[in-house]
């Protein structure tokens, strides 16, 4: 059986993108671009989203590849932003095929359709392809359910998680993954992922302690502060939390309570010696990548 110090180490390294994981994702992301460049315009393109952030979990989903437009295609922020997404999405089912490509809210996503082996696996099952026009110091992206251009600046998001993994002593982005294995192992009360981050970059801003301690105090304190508007930190953009209202909202609370009192035992069954426990009540909390041996 593992220390508890030892657990979060070896939790801390599973949830780590391997080199396989980043040699398939280059491969695959390179024939995406191919692809829309052969169809579109492009100024350039860069990947972005939590895998360039480094607050990317395995098994790895969702890599994020941004794609600005050359001005010939600005007729289309003239339109419906649908119009875009619709488009991509024609570009790439000709290659990949109807049945690996859908159209979401920002992004249209290709889906390569990998099952994971247990919790972890060395290939990327699927990529989002956000189209989007440079517009002074910012971007603008389709949003679909707002049915307008949003604002956004990802290079902005990117600066600010370094900043924060710097002033945590390099344990601020492994927190927040730890805290997106969470969220995904309680049916994701916290949607986006991102809220996570943006959460993270008040609540988490100076490391004191250890994991476990750490993942207590922000449990306690998300508890309340889910409730609050959390806007693009890049200072642009729709709140990051205008998908926490209702029902989603409520069950985001209450997990979050629960973790925090989770948190609280697995702490005290530690502070008296009973590991075994402990490691049991972190794994229930984080599923089959916290492993206890």
């Amino acid at each position: 059986m593992l220390s508890i110090s030892e657990a979060f180490r070896k939790f801390r390294s599973r949830l780590e993108i391997t080199d396989t994981e980043v040699q398939d994702a280059s491969k695959r992301q390179q024939r995406i671009r191919r692809v829309v460049n052969g169809n579109f315009n492009v100024k350039h393109d860069f990947l972005t989203g939590s895998y360039k952030r480094h607050t990317k979990t395995r098994p790895l989903k969702d890599v994020d590849i941004f794609v600005v437009l050359h001005d010939d295609h600005k007729d289309y922020l003239d339109s419906h932003p649908d119009e875009v997404l619709e488009d991509v999405s024609s570009a790439l089912v000709d290659d990949f095929g109807d049945d690996r490509v859908a159209i979401q809210r920002r992004s249209v996503r290709i889906d390569y359709g990998v099952e994971a082996v247990g919790d972890l696996t060395g290939r990327i099952m699927s990529f989002d392809v956000t189209p989007a026009f440079r517009k002074d110091t910012h971007y603008l992206i389709p949003d679909c359910h707002r049915c307008d251009w949003m604002r956004t600046d990802p290079e902005i998001h990117a600066v600010k998680a370094t900043e924060a993994n710097r002033s945590c002593d390099q344990h601020w982005k492994p927190v927040v993954k730890m805290l997106k294995k969470w969220n995904d192992h309680n049916d994701k009360p916290i949607r986006p992922s991102f809220l996570i981050e943006v959460m993270s970059l008040s609540l988490l801003t100076s490391w004191e302690g250890s994991y476990p301690l750490e993942l207590k105090a922000w449990f306690a304190t998300a508890s309340n502060a889910i409730d609050e508007t959390w806007k693009d930190p890049a200072g642009w953009g729709h709140p990051v939390s205008d998908r926490m209202v209702g029902s989603q909202l409520a069950l985001a609370r209450d997990r979050l309570k629960d973790a925090e009192a989770a948190a609280t035992a697995a702490r005290l069954a530690g502070d008296r010696g009973k590991i075994g426990v402990a490691l049991s009540i972190w794994q229930d909390l984080f599923g089959s990548t916290f492993a206890k041996t």
